[in-house]
């Protein structure tokens, strides 16, 4: 449920900052393919909105990126629905390699929100997220709860705040033309489980190419 749908949540989720041992089960690693952010324009438009949310949303040193697919935690075998392998990796980077998509441009919009998390829009006028996602998708399942919608967060929520409120302050930033972000290649990407705003380690890049 998003803030601008027209039945929106309530108010604000508040992020508990605390280790999540009933989710990690002491699996120490957790797995994602991430579009990074190096566009100055758009790291300076995050930065700005990022700095007028400040008193709702928790610090986090987590760089800027578009979550592509969730992997799951890294581990040698399956033995949990949110575990991921080696080999799976392996299967999902030759798959990216055959599919050989070429660079591309996202856009990035005015600012939404679900109930958890504030974020930017994500738009894909020339559809290569839903190609990607396939691809990622044909040697493994995504750890995923609801529906993806490609976005990219600003932080989660510190302390609640009711929906008329957070919608007001953030139409404030909503843009009449999105920003252009080029998208050269995907990242696989680990974060450690018991760091909830801990930093994205790249442990293997994609590059896009034209065949």
């Amino acid at each position: 449920m998003l803030l601008s749908d027209t039945v929106s949540f309530a108010e604000t989720t508040v992020a508990q900052v605390r280790d999540y041992p009933e989710w990690h089960r002491g699996r120490r690693r957790y797995a994602i393919w991430m579009i990074p952010i190096r566009c100055p324009r758009v790291l300076a438009h995050i930065d700005r909105v990022t700095a007028s949310l400040a008193d709702l949303l928790h610090p986090s040193r987590r760089q800027p990126h578009i979550t592509l697919f969730v992997c799951g935690f890294e581990g040698e075998s399956v033995m949990h629905d949110d575990d991921f392998t080696a080999a799976q990796l392996e299967r999902q980077l030759a798959d990216l390699d055959r599919l050989c998509l070429p660079p591309c441009e996202l856009r990035i919009g005015s600012p939404d929100s679900f109930a958890s998390a504030a974020f930017l829009t994500v738009e894909d006028p020339q559809g290569h997220l839903p190609r990607w996602r396939e691809t990622l998708a044909a040697g493994c399942t995504e750890v995923r709860q609801a529906a993806y919608v490609p976005h990219l967060t600003l932080g989660l929520y510190r302390r609640a705040v009711r929906a008329g409120e957070l919608r007001q302050r953030l139409e404030r930033w909503s843009v009449s033309d999105t920003l252009p972000l080029p998208v050269a290649e995907l990242e696989y990407a680990t974060y450690h489980s018991g760091d909830m705003f801990g930093p994205l380690e790249c442990r293997r890049r994609m590059p896009c190419r034209r065949q």
